[in-house]
């Protein structure tokens, strides 16, 4: 699928109000990009570049877990996360927020830390951007970094045939090596489950993860895929939904 920008700034934006309550699985990621940081000693930085704040999940563990920090820079493509960012701690520092497609905006440099939960999928050229971002960090630095793998949604690339292009886990860390030392790749595989496939839309929707441009759906074939998604991936804690997160810790060499 091509990733169209205009929409998923859309479908983010028409999500905010709703992101928090159905973000299980973001929450859980930000979690364990701050514990790869925990368990590979990484000290504390001092400049620091999030990718996609969306609402804040990661921003407020991020400035919890590293006080040190002196200067923070917050990126996102919808314009309207900043308010929401800005009403938890991140305020405290002042943060100067980088609105727009990361792809095409000038960075910082000199950055101590860059880290993105649940983002780099959306990009078009990953590797184009782990490239600009080795050149913008200080010697030392950290990349630290999640996004999702082939195996995300796969059940509703089985029904519907669309879905993003995923890089796979060797993939990313060949990518990653490319531009920076790679310390931590792993990945592993969620699975949540609703009452039934209406739910699961609702969580999509109300996420905003459904930003693929799709042709539009008839009553008839709403409910063909609701007949469908009800048969083939009901258990006994209801439909399920795969999630398949990867993780990333890289260093720029001294």
């Amino acid at each position: 699928m091509i990733v169209d920008k205009k929409r998923i700034r859309t479908c983010f934006a028409r999500a905010a109000a709703t992101y928090d309550r159905q973000a299980v699985i973001q929450r859980r990621v930000a979690d364990r990009l701050l514990a790869l940081l925990a368990e590979h000693q990484v000290s504390c930085p001092t400049r620091v570049l999030e990718i996609g704040t969306c609402t804040g999940i990661l921003t407020t563990r991020l400035v919890r877990r590293f006080p040190g920090i002196t200067e923070l820079y917050l990126n996102d493509l919808v314009p309207d996360f900043k308010t929401m960012v800005l009403r938890g701690p991140a305020a405290d520092l002042d943060p100067i927020f980088l609105e727009g497609d990361v792809e095409s905006l000038n960075l910082p440099d000199r950055l101590d830390l860059v880290i993105s939960s649940s983002t780099f999928h959306w990009l078009e050229d990953l590797d184009g951007l782990l490239g600009r971002l080795a050149e913008k960090m200080a010697p030392g630095a950290h990349l630290c970094f999640s996004l999702y793998g082939p195996q995300n949604f796969q059940e509703l690339r089985e029904l519907t045939g669309r879905g993003l292009r995923y890089h796979n886990l060797a993939e990313l860390t060949a990518m990653a090596g490319r531009h920076l030392s790679p310390i931590s790749c792993e990945e592993e595989t969620v699975l949540l489950h609703f009452d039934d496939p209406r739910d699961l839309l609702r969580h999509l929707r109300e996420t905003g993860v459904n930003a693929l441009k799709a042709s539009s759906w008839n009553r008839t074939r709403l409910n063909e895929f609701l007949r469908a998604y009800q048969k083939r991936f009901r258990g006994e804690r209801g439909v399920r939904l795969t999630y398949h997160p990867v993780y990333c810790l890289a260093r720029k060499n001294r």
